[in-house]
């Protein structure tokens, strides 16, 4: 659990807890007023498709075991979720979604409903091979008297509680059409038996069993995600003790111990490499889908996959405070929370079941009314109580949202909430900082210009003037180091070595004599004309290098954009979004950055303040903003911003501000949240329209005597596997 600390001195606590018993939507909106309504409960959320409730309480007033009698006494079962580790939350989603073999109990209604079925067919091929009707009457019996007994516990509670679920009017409906033909059975007068409709209730609690163990299985693989996750952490570890390697359960791994991994295992803890290489896979953790080479030194991530090579590496964060452990409950949390766009289904839902009763009495009375046939009035109004489905409304929103932030974390992106995503959908435009969201951050060679009267290539001049740099700690001497590193170039040995602050460093390298490396005037070194004519040297860091007091070459030395940006670039301006660069640099580096990437939108030289004030103007003229950024200058334009997204491992300001986390530093993978968000949505916005045109079609087509009970029921079950089956298309949705 989450502890803040309010300005009123009350003490605000977060807590999750797994529901069980919910049966749709009605259910969840009954526990969230129940929890509202009472004293120190400061929010509640109910997720009906992951079965899992939020809250936030004043310790001073309640317990987490207070709030689990609390949603006690709505008819409903709450287990208190802690995220000590991610055991427990293994142990969450096991109980959340327990179901994987089919029944005994739907095994056995489908055994009894199968003469059903075969007499139902035979009529459609105009032949007579129904049951006798006390036959019929028995294995009716059997389900409604018995087998059914779940649905009559639920709708019990439910109405206990203040609420009308669906299984309210499961019950009703089928309980009536078992009843009235019971009293036609054992009416002798002659035709009565043609009224006797056990087929009916029969299939309608088999297909209404069906379609609840369906819909558990399809939200289960909308959590799919989460599973993944899951499978990500090794059981058992290699760790090294006094007695050499052994192997033990990643439980008892503590922080310190010296770990190994080989090819095709997974890492168990986040750590450092003590020794060995190999190729790491992190693409599950952060969205990069190249392997990476893990060399002494390196940190390694907990579930990263070894595709070559061997390791040893120290456990530094284990468990749920590993990067995995943090995803894995954030992913939770943000798979829990509710979207606005679920509000208006959440309304529909609180009148949903009693405004359906009521128009299955007024149509049993019309049709009596004015078709003088109470048979056929009855039947109507059976139909009407059992094709209703608020499932399907409750499902809609939260189904897709689930299945959209899972696959968002899978590129990388993780979404704080579920409203979060949504308002993301809605961005039509993106503000970018420059360093370290555009570019790499850092200083590096981006252009090398030779002296055509020096006897050295250029490799040598750049070798040489990394031998002069090595005990040099300033950026660009950095720059140079790792440019020559990255050539692998070998390492010339140098001695009497002296820097200058703001000047340059000079020694003496074996086999070449004097080297000095530092800015131009120090070297006494005038940029020639050509170069002066290039944009890139009159925005660089220029460093100059001069062997036995004659000049080399030079560096242009500038932080470069990052290898995707570019690309990334161009695909939100595809998307029809409008780009701006909102930047502390000078002025003429920003407009050589957008000049570069094709963006007409640009400020230079801003301060904190500065950036969340254009941020704000932008968002007065009526454009829904994201802003991108990864440090603390960027904390009041990302909280500003209708939608912020922050660099993952950047300020913690930074991230704590933002709606969503990149965990690859790269704008790809805003332009991939931009597009992931629009594809949730739409499908949200065709889940609601598929539950309300189903329920608006089928009750009227029911209501005038179009639709069987049968035929109805069979028709509520497939809505909210439809449901669930279109919210799980976005797992394979493009987003180029």
């Amino acid at each position: 659990m989450e502890q803040t600390q309010h300005t009123n001195g009350n003490t605000a606590e977060t807590a999750r807890f797994a529901i069980e018993g919910m049966d749709c939507q009605a259910c969840a909106n009954r526990i969230e007023k129940v929890l509202r309504r009472q004293q120190g409960i400061i929010a509640a959320d109910v997720n009906f498709a992951s079965d899992e409730l939020q809250t936030c309480f004043d310790s001073k007033l309640l317990s987490t075991a207070d709030i689990v009698q609390i949603v006690a006494k709505t008819g409903f079962k709450a287990t208190a979720v802690t995220s000590a580790s991610i055991e427990a939350l293994a142990e969450m989603q096991n109980e959340e979604h327990k179901t994987t073999a089919i029944p005994w109990r739907l095994a056995v209604i489908w055994i009894i409903a199968l003469p059903f079925v075969i007499g139902m067919l035979g009529m459609l091929l105009g032949q007579h091979w129904m049951l006798p009707p006390w036959w019929q009457f028995v294995l009716a019996s059997i389900i409604q008297l018995g087998l059914a007994w779940p649905f009559y516990n639920s709708a019990i509670k439910s109405l206990q509680g203040g609420v009308a679920n669906m299984d309210v009017l499961v019950s009703l409906g089928t309980v009536a059409i078992w009843l009235y033909s019971s009293i036609m059975l054992f009416n002798h007068q002659h035709g009565a038996h043609q009224y006797i409709y056990f087929e009916a209730s029969v299939m309608v609690i088999a297909f209404v069993s069906l379609g609840k163990y369906l819909e558990q299985r399809t939200k289960k693989q909308s959590l799919n995600s989460m599973s993944m996750l899951l499978q990500l952490t090794p059981k058992m570890v290699r760790r090294q003790t006094d007695n050499g390697w052994q192997e033990v359960p990643l439980s008892q791994i503590q922080k310190g111990d010296i770990l190994q991994t080989n090819a095709g295992n997974r890492i168990a803890a986040d750590g450092i490499v003590h020794n060995g290489e190999a190729w790491c896979d992190e693409s599950y953790l952060t969205g990069e889908s190249k392997p990476l080479l893990k060399q002494a030194g390196d940190k390694v991530l907990a579930g990263a996959l070894l595709s070559n090579g061997s390791i040893t590496y120290q456990a530094q964060t284990l468990g749920s405070q590993t990067l995995l452990g943090d995803m894995m409950q954030a992913l939770a949390q943000a798979q829990g929370s509710k979207a606005p766009i679920a509000r208006l289904a959440d309304k529909v839902s609180m009148v949903f079941v009693p405004a359906v009763v009521a128009i299955a009495v007024l149509t049993f009375i019309l049709n009596w009314w004015l078709g003088g046939d109470f048979n056929e009035a009855v039947t109507r109004g059976v139909a009407v109580l059992v094709i209703a489905c608020p499932c399907a409304l409750g499902l809609a929103t939260p189904a897709a949202m689930m299945v959209g932030m899972g696959r968002s974390a899978r590129y990388g992106v993780w979404f704080k909430d579920a409203a979060s995503l949504e308002r993301t959908s809605q961005v039509n435009t993106v503000v970018l900082d420059k360093t370290g969201t555009l570019t790499q951050g850092k200083p590096q060679i981006v252009a090398q210009w030779r002296n055509p009267a020096c006897q050295y290539d250029a490799q040598t001049i750049l070798q040489l003037a990394a031998a002069a740099e090595q005990l040099t700690t300033h950026p660009l001497a950095q720059a140079v180091i790792q440019a020559a590193e990255q050539q692998n170039l070998p390492v010339l040995t140098a001695s009497n070595s002296h820097s200058e602050i703001g000047q340059g460093t000079q020694a003496q390298v074996d086999g070449y004599g004097a080297v000095k490396v530092g800015n131009p005037a120090w070297c006494g070194f005038s940029i020639p004309g050509q170069l002066q004519q290039q944009e890139i040297w009159q925005i660089a860091s220029i460093v100059v290098v001069a062997i036995n007091n004659e000049i080399a070459g030079a560096f242009a030395i500038a932080d470069a954009l990052k290898e995707d940006t570019a690309s990334a670039i161009k695909r939100l301006q595809q998307q029809n979004i409008d780009i701006h660069i909102m930047s502390g640099d000078q002025r003429s580096v920003v407009e050589y950055i957008a000049r570069q990437l094709g963006i007409s939108y640009y400020q230079a030289e801003m301060n904190p303040r500065a950036k969340a004030e254009a941020v704000r103007a932008l968002m007065q003229q009526g454009k829904v903003v994201a802003m991108v950024g990864d440090g603390i200058n960027d904390a009041p334009a990302l909280a500003a911003a209708d939608v912020s997204f922050a660099m993952y491992g950047g300020a913690d300001v930074a991230t704590n501000t933002a709606s969503a986390t990149l965990m690859r530093h790269s704008v790809t993978q805003v332009a991939d949240a931009l597009a992931l968000a629009h594809a949730t949505v739409r499908v949200v916005k065709q889940n609601l329209f598929f539950a309300f045109f189903y329920n608006i079609l089928g009750i009227p087509l029911a209501a005038i005597g179009w639709l069987s009970p049968v035929i109805a029921g069979a028709a509520m079950a497939m809505s909210s596997i439809s449901v669930l089956l279109n919210a799980l298309r976005l797992r394979k949705s493009r987003l180029d």
